[in-house]
């Protein structure tokens, strides 16, 4: 078995090729994702932008990762991550394209809420990653996996406008795009060249229904069915800020027809819930087969208040710098990246603790310094040196980073078959808080919008109270009827 190789961050075969490959691969959707931000101004001025379109394009950019977080989620789990992978980079490459050629606002629009459907990726990995990797080294893995991923977004931010300026011209930015586009097409061939869903000899669990989530409790199944609702009031909310009472780019009628469409698709949702639940109301699940879904949902409120408040900041804090330090954009954007710098190691370092000390303890510990962190945000205003402000921003970045690779170094170890699924909503959840954060920014002060975020983490660490720590196995039946132990801690 090649899971008893030694972990080491320089070899690149067995498990660990998985891992480069599959942090890699998640690099370029990351890059892909946020290839938009370095080139605000020049895709304003280029396509003849008002300030509040631009705004919008942002929005559209996370907005359509909500339900493809699920969706491709469920589809890891079926297909397994090689195909799902190396399909979305190839597929995903179009709309970059599409985005880099774009002439008019709504061909911009379009093909940026399709490009939302690539931030989808990470939950491919999740579970590629927890295949390949025992459950003491899983945390540290899942943290490099995630950390060194997301640091694509710094990177797009960083390499792209020099890309652009080399290739010259007003239309330097298409073809700094379209680079990125390029890049993942490639990748998609290379991924499915050299990646194996599962070790030799392991066998890759499926879920007993590609439509819908299994739970094994009456309790879990209204639940579950209660967890879904801030992912559809999120696209609402969304609906909500493109109607003519937000920025006015769909008319009533458009916004209606899609709350509308969101509240059929829900009941459709519970329906499919339903019909692949209906026998736990007569008989129960024996216990060997039984998880609690408490589990999957102070995951996804840990995710909201992490990822989510991350995603967030990221996109204000450029602008909060300059706007209360009065800075350059160049040295703010400069300040600004040291948050996202931090994700190369804070979130590997979330989930080595969590492999080292338990996953409970290191989430508690982190989500109490995640709201202490975000309650000292809300108090830097201009009379604080600016070298402090950086060093409150630092410190918060690291808790908000480690507690994402805490959290997903537990994500696996609820239902292995399922591991795709959980993936997928917790993931969801961090885009809904994003979305719920920007808009609470839209409405408030810097300071307020801090505060709020703190307030969350504090409810996350109430929550975090009722979750019961990972122990002794999860079983999985082969295909032939018989159970596969596999161990989630060390007892």
């Amino acid at each position: 078995m090649g899971n008893k190789d030694k972990f080491n961050l320089f070899s690149f075969t067995g498990k660990m090729k998985i891992l480069h490959l599959s942090w890699f691969a998640f690099f370029i959707t990351f890059m892909v994702w946020f290839n938009l931000a370095p080139f605000l101004q020049s895709v304003k001025e280029s396509l003849g932008l008002t300030t509040a379109e631009i705004k919008t394009l942002l929005i559209l950019n996370v907005a359509f990762t909500i339900p493809a977080r699920v969706v491709i989620g469920m589809l890891t789990d079926k297909y397994g991550p090689r195909i799902v992978y190396s399909a979305l980079l190839a597929i995903c490459s179009i709309p970059c394209f599409a985005f880099a050629l774009s002439e008019t606002f709504i061909q911009a629009a379009i093909s940026r809420f399709a490009l939302g459907f690539i931030g989808a990726g990470f939950v491919v990995g999740i579970r590629l990653v927890s295949e390949w990797f025992p459950h003491n080294e899983l945390g540290t893995a899942e943290g490099i996996y995630g950390g060194w991923g997301n640091f694509g977004s710094a990177a797009a931010a960083f390499t792209l406008p020099t890309v652009a300026v080399m290739l010259g011209g007003e239309d330097g930015w298409r073809y700094a795009m379209a680079i990125t586009g390029v890049m993942s097409l490639l990748f998609s061939f290379v991924f499915y060249a050299n990646v194996t869903d599962t070790p030799k000899g392991s066998t890759y669990f499926r879920p007993k229904n590609l439509g819908a989530m299994e739970v094994t409790s009456t309790g879990d199944f209204f639940l579950l069915l209660l967890m879904k609702i801030p992912m559809y009031g999120a696209l609402a909310l969304l609906a909500w800020k493109l109607s003519p009472t937000g920025i006015a780019m769909l008319s009533d009628t458009i916004v209606n027809s899609i709350y509308i469409g969101l509240s059929v698709l829900y009941l459709y949702e519970v329906w499919q819930t339903w019909k692949l639940n209906k026998s736990i109301f007569s008989e129960p699940v024996p216990e060997i087969h039984q998880y609690k879904f408490k589990q999957v949902v102070v995951l996804n409120i840990l995710y909201f208040a992490t990822f989510g408040s991350e995603l967030a900041v990221i996109s204000m804090l450029p602008l909060f710098f300059s706007e209360t330090f009065e800075l350059t954009p160049v040295m703010a954007g400069m300040v600004a990246s040291a948050y996202a710098f931090m994700n190369l190691m804070s979130r590997p370092g979330g989930g080595w603790l969590s492999d080292k000390f338990g996953r409970k303890p290191t989430l508690l510990i982190l989500t109490a310094g995640l709201a202490v962190g975000y309650f000292f945000m809300g108090q830097v205003n201009s009379e604080w040196p600016l070298w402090l402000a950086v060093v409150v921003a630092m410190a918060c970045s690291f808790f908000v980073q480690s507690g994402e690779g805490a959290v997903f170094a537990t994500v696996p170890l609820i239902k292995r078959r399922m591991t795709g699924q959980i993936a997928g909503m917790t993931g969801a959840y961090g885009n809904v808080g994003a979305v719920c954060y920007l808009t609470v920014l839209s409405l408030v002060d810097y300071s307020t919008f801090f505060l709020v975020i703190a307030g969350t983490a504090v409810l996350g660490f109430i929550t975090l109270l009722f979750m019961e720590e990972p122990s002794g196995q999860i079983a999985e039946v082969n295909d032939d009827g018989s159970v596969t132990l596999i161990d989630v801690a060390n007892n």
